[in-house]
This record gives C-alpha cells, structure tokens and sequence, in this order.
C-alpha cells in the first residue's frame, strides 16, 4: 500500500477549512443585515424618542456606494459613510447654510450629530433604524423610495 504525496490544492484546503469555520462561528446569528442601501431614500420619523417637527422634512439617501445625503431640516447636506454587515460610520459632512427658525434649527442640529455617532442600522421593510453611541432610543426612517 503506497501512500500518495497530497497535492497543494488539499493542503490548502486543510489550512482554510479552519479559518472558514472559525469566521462563520463568529457571525451573529440572527442578526439583521441592511438591504442594499445604494439608491435608497428615507424620511426621518423619530429622531431618538423626542420625535421630528411637522412639515419639516429631514432625509437620508445612500445615492452611490459610500456617498451619504439629504436634507437636515433646513439645509442639505452631503458626506460619505462606510457599512460593513450591519455596522454603519458617517465621515464628516459637508452643506448649505441656510438660515433657519430656531426649532427647525435645534432639530437639525440633533439630527447631524446623531448622524456622526451613528453605529448601527437594522432594515425592516420600509423602515430603517439607526443606533447612535449615546442615545438608548434609535432613529426611525420611513422608505421613501421603492
């Protein structure tokens, strides 16, 4: 009985089984991965429990990969953003300075820096939710586009 020498490619295999195993037991189970977020556009419902001011439109779009957008509530605004699995990072944003009433321009301003603390974002249908370092409530976004 000879014993024949195994080839590089089961070698191989023998290495990465492991390392495959070892990533896969340390995906969360269960946990919600966001839909493809590339051309989607939402509407912010509640912003961490207090609510949004009616007739005011604060948005997000994710209008390319790593392009954020949308509206603060008074003025527009532009970044870029990184998202692996679920967790979700905003870089620095840039955008218009318009002058606005006073509520319209609290509001914006609890907007933008939950938006820099952002961490995590749960996809349900055609509502998205934004975890933010900081708040025990997330942000509430409605799909506004198909």
């Amino acid at each position: 009985m000879s014993s024949t020498p195994s080839s590089p490619l089961s070698r191989l295999a023998w290495l990465v089984a492991p390392a495959l195993a070892l990533l896969n037991a340390c995906a969360m189970p269960g946990a919600p991965t966001p839909a493809p977020l590339v051309g989607s556009e939402w509407q912010l419902e509640d912003l961490g429990g207090r609510g949004v001011l009616d007739r005011v439109q604060a948005t997000l779009a994710f209008p390319e990969a790593g392009r954020v957008a949308g509206n603060g509530s008074c003025n527009r605004f532009f970044g870029t953003y990184t998202l692996m699995q679920d967790r979700i990072s905003l870089g620095p944003m840039g955008g218009t300075r318009m002058a606005c009433d006073e509520a319209v321009s609290d509001q914006e301003a609890r907007y933008m820096a939950a938006l820099q603390k952002a961490q995590r974002l749960e996809v349900q249908g055609t509502t998205m939710l934004m975890h933010v370092q900081g708040q025990d409530k997330p942000l509430r976004f409605t799909r506004t586009n198909p």
